[in-house]
């Protein structure tokens, strides 16, 4: 993992621009693996894990992504993921 990203506390439009800028920025760079920490929701209003289901469909739609999966647990597991990246051009 050469890079980290906590959407803590962000709205689902802030983590959204946040996340597409993050993934932009770490493939320019050369990194091929980034953790992405959404949380599990426990401190959402009434404890609705809002990123964890949106981060799946916004990580299917980005072209920079091959894949993702969930993180270990010692890593965040069910609230945090990591995604490999394309190689840049």
């Amino acid at each position: 993992v050469g890079a980290e990203l906590d959407l803590h506390g962000l709205s689902a439009a802030a983590a959204f621009t946040a996340l597409a800028a993050f993934l932009a920025r770490q493939r320019r760079a050369g990194v091929l693996c980034v953790r992405v920490i959404h949380g599990k929701g426990l401190h959402s209003v009434g404890r609705e894990p809002v990123l964890r289901r949106r981060i799946g469909p916004w990580l299917r739609r980005r072209e920079e992504v091959l894949a993702y999966c969930e993180a270990r647990p010692a890593d965040g597991g069910a609230g945090a993921l990591y995604v490999l990246l394309r190689r840049p051009r």
